[in-house]
């Protein structure tokens, strides 16, 4: 209290320093320690300056996305930088890079033909799609509106009510005419298609089958299928039509047969997919449209499974969506937390075509089991207008391999399904004390499977048998297995991304390699002190290589998979970052609380830092386990740029039990203590900093973290109240209790009990950031959205409710209308994060009505 007190008090002590001398000893403690040097005024310009939203507009490409074109190893790629847009045709065979377009060339062509002036530098190209190796088509929008034919008394009418919706802003103007072009890349000629036909626009509820035959989706919780013929009328009807709503009311104008192939589906134990985020309006209005399904199709089409989830005993949970409506709306939906006795229920299911009859799988064997069907590994080209699907594993339609996991998921299995008899044979068996993870089951042509595991304490590749027999390992020693990029079984070779092999580097570097399947040969093909991330051709003979560090300037090479550099492509363009005053971050490497253990974090500085100044602490932090808020590359995203330039040095860095792409010990070494693992460590961190820079005020700390990472930040202000000063925490899981039962159970445990008779019941038990409410001594700041239905709302009000039960000050905010990332307040948000440090750490309070930053990039068009 009396901390809080003096903070309330510093204007009076200010203008005042002879009075309330025992009060305010702590503050005048701080200022002798540190004279004149403490920063305590904000510079709110320069953080103006680097907000995120303004980083963006100084950044270009800073990747090379390659669409690769079917029927060849070639890709295209767009890549922006401050003279402009720019497409380039790249032939690793010959490993040539050829600019598309000549940008004046077409520049002036495009003009003559819509009549609207372009330039090279402010192209209007948009979908561009290669339609063969050589033939591109793109589209440009023109400035006109679309014409109209000739419109009925009622049909004029309606469009006079739509043109005063669109003056109260509910909705858009009128269509723009579209442009359809297409380019000859050898002789450079453009010609414009008076003819174009719009592509097929396959709508979310189709599934359909590999020969192209039928189309199944569910409606009103069943099964259906459709015909071919059937289906080709309605993408007729949807045809150029983008608009979602426009295309729906298309397609169901239109007569088709629709055989139902099931008839016991009903709500919360359905066929469909659910519709997370609907709200009970929205539900009941669409509960007779076709729905999409998670069919996964026999790649022979006679047969398609899928997973069925029972949901009706579970519990449900609701958000109000009180702005937006004339009247605030429901939103219900079902939501497992953890340790409840009714949770969702899951069943492996088989449809054969040809018989209409269902085959449930025998695939009980744990209580409260999940279930996940394993899928054949698919090549997506961007530019193919072919329907996306999910086809299984094996070649034939009888095999069916699916992995189930305990509810404790110390267990895995992986199984194999006689899709005739719906009989099941374990292949591979997976068991730890804490939680097993999983990825994609690989099948080779031989029956032979590439199945990755933790179960050395490393992430690994394994090779077994077709009856799960172990081979041979592919790869083995401390370093950690991410996923398998592409497999060769013709050349014997599997390509995989890893972490932490190369000696000197930060092992959370990723980097690509190959390895024989009988475990020889392991190669980098990827070398470089760089975080590298990889997009590879269909063939496996090419990969596009993006390389940064959170230091260094983006760029991108093309490989062979030898391991041959064949071509650079691009560095970003940072010339307009680095006018206005950019400074790189800085990596820095501490020990964890145990003196042992290596943390690796980024250090971000005002870009006007003063050595012989002394500047206060924050730290942005995200617990894990699944990843943590440590930039490894280059992102314009980097809300830290923005909030150092107000005076802060901020930091992020890494805790044991937080990232995945390290040992199975660092991963899971919060297990069972999910509110406090990470704490010592991020302390510790900071407390290294401060011995080494004297620069860092150890006696100004803040913290701040979103999801996991307001958990984290409201616990360090309870667990360690005499070091952290301020925390902003957003959207917090504050209360694990009332959190998912998959994340909280995974990664806190559950405990599975099994009476005398057999029976299996479990037990869940969670420290909590309410249980130390009265421990609170800085300030701290709450926010949550309200119609959250991810973390919902409601731990961070238990968190309310523990800290007034407490008698404590704190602060609490509601962004309305917003999910779990705030969706269109992003930007507020960072401007209410940032003050609160300003007010509380620097002592500099605003007090102005406007955020002035936000308003000075608003156009003031509308009134006030």
């Amino acid at each position: 209290m009396m901390r809080h007190l003096v903070d309330s008090l510093r204007t009076a002590c200010a203008l005042a320093t002879t009075a309330l001398p025992i009060i305010a000893a702590p503050l005048a403690a701080q200022q002798d320690s540190n004279g004149e040097n403490a920063v305590t005024t904000a510079n709110y310009q320069l953080a103006a300056r680097f907000a995120p939203y303004k980083i963006r507009g100084l950044v270009y490409s800073t990747s090379v996305s390659p669409r690769w074109i079917e029927g060849s190893e070639r890709f295209w790629y767009e890549w922006r930088t401050s003279d402009g847009t720019f497409y380039y045709l790249v032939d690793p065979t010959s490993g040539t890079k050829t600019q598309i377009f000549d940008n004046d060339r077409i520049a002036a062509e495009l003009t003559r033909l819509t009549r609207d002036p372009w330039d090279a530098q402010h192209l209007p190209i948009r979908k561009i799609k290669f339609i063969d190796a050589y033939t591109l088509q793109f589209e440009v929008e023109s400035s006109q509106d679309e014409e109209r034919e000739e419109v009925s008394e009622e049909e004029q009418e309606q469009e006079e009510e739509e043109e005063q919706e669109e003056e109260r802003g509910e909705r858009k103007g009128p269509k723009k005419k579209i442009f359809h072009f297409e380019y000859d890349v050898r002789t450079q000629t453009l010609r414009l298609l008076e003819d174009w036909e719009a592509p097929d626009n396959h709508p979310e509820w189709a599934s359909v089958s590999p020969d192209g035959r039928w189309v199944v989706f569910a409606r009103n919780h069943n099964l259906f299928m459709m015909s071919a013929d059937d289906y080709a009328n309605i993408l007729d009807a949807r045809r150029g039509k983008e608009d979602d709503e426009e295309a729906e009311e298309a397609e169901e104008e239109v007569e088709v047969e629709e055989i139902q192939l099931t008839e016991d589906g009903e709500q919360h134990y359905s066929y469909a997919v659910f519709d997370r985020g609907d709200t009970d309006d929205e539900r009941e209005e669409n509960k007779d449209k076709r729905k999409r399904t998670r069919i996964v199709w026999s790649k022979d089409s006679q047969r398609f499974a899928l997973v069925r989830n029972d949901s009706r005993e579970s519990g449900e949970l609701w958000v109000i969506h009180s702005t937006g409506n004339d009247r605030p709306e429901l939103e219900t939906y079902k939501y497992d937390m953890p340790g409840e006795e009714n949770v969702s229920q899951s069943e492996l299911l088989v449809y054969d075509l040809e018989a209409r009859e269902m085959v449930e799988i025998q695939a009980e064997a744990f209580k409260d089991q999940s279930i996940r069907i394993s899928t054949g590994r698919q090549f997506i080209y961007p530019d193919s207008d072919e329907p996306r699907r999910q086809l299984w594993l094996s070649d034939n339609s009888q095999d069916l391999y699916f992995t189930r996991s305990s509810r404790d998921l110390h267990r895995i299995d992986v199984c194999v399904a006689d899709a005739t008899t719906g009989e099941v044979r374990v292949l591979i068996e997976e068991r730890l004390n804490t939680y097993v993870e999983q990825q994609r089951l690989e099948l080779l042509e031989s029956g032979d499977m590439i199945w990755w595991s933790e179960r050395d304490g490393w992430a690994h590749l394994y090779r077994f048998g077709p009856d799960g027999t172990l081979k041979n390992r592919l790869t083995e020693g401390p370093f950690s297995v991410r996923r398998v990029v592409g497999v060769d079984e013709g050349g014997g070779v599997v390509y995989f991304a890893a972490n932490a092999r190369e000696d000197g580097e930060d092992p959370y570097y990723q980097h690509l390699y190959r390895v024989g399947l009988d475990g020889a040969g392991l190669t980098l093909l990827d070398p470089g002190d760089f975080d590298h991330r990889v997009s590879m051709g269909e063939s496996n003979r090419f990969f596009v290589d993006n390389y940064s560090r959170v230091n260094t300037i983006p760029a991108a090479a093309l490989y062979d998979t030898r391991g041959r550099r064949l071509l650079d492509l691009e560095e970003s363009d940072f010339s307009k970052l680095l006018e206005a005053g950019y400074q790189f971050p800085e990596p820095y490497i501490v020990k964890a609380a145990d003196g042992i253990t290596d943390l690796y974090g980024v250090m971000y500085k005002p870009f006007d830092f003063d050595s012989t100044k002394v500047y206060p602490v924050v730290a942005y932090v995200y617990p894990g386990p699944q990843t943590e808020a440590v930039a490894k590359s280059f992102s314009t995203r980097a809300y830290e740029v923005g909030l150092a330039q107000l005076g802060f040095i901020l930091i992020t860095v890494g805790n044991r039990g937080g990232h995945p792409a390290r040992s199975k010990w660092y991963h899971n070494y919060g297990y069972g203590n999910l509110r406090d693992y990470g704490l010592a460590d991020k302390k510790a961190a900071i407390e290294q900093l401060a011995d080494r820079h004297d620069y860092i005020d150890i006696e100004r700390v803040g913290i701040y973290g979103h999801s996991g990472g307001g958990f984290m930040s409201t616990a360090a202000m309870l667990v360690y109240p005499d070091f952290f000063d301020v925390a902003v925490s957003s959207s917090g899981n504050h209360n694990n209790d009332v959190y998912n039962r998959w994340w909280s159970e995974k990664h806190h445990g559950v405990k599975e009990v099994v009476d005398d008779s057999a029976n299996v019941t479990f037990e869940y038990s969670i420290e909590k950031n309410s249980d130390l409410a009265a421990n609170l001594k800085g300030h701290l700041l709450l926010t949550t959205g309200d119609i959250d239905n991810n973390v919902h709302m409601a731990g961070t009000l238990r968190m309310a409710e523990a800290l007034i039960k407490a008698n404590k000050r704190f602060d609490f905010f509601i962004f309305p209308g917003q999910r779990h990332g705030y969706g269109d307040m992003g930007d507020y948000w960072f401007w209410l994060r940032a003050e609160y440090f300003v007010k509380h750490l620097l002592g500099d309070e605003r007090l102005a009505t406007d955020i002035r930053e936000l308003n000075l990039e608003r156009e003031q068009t509308r009134r006030r």
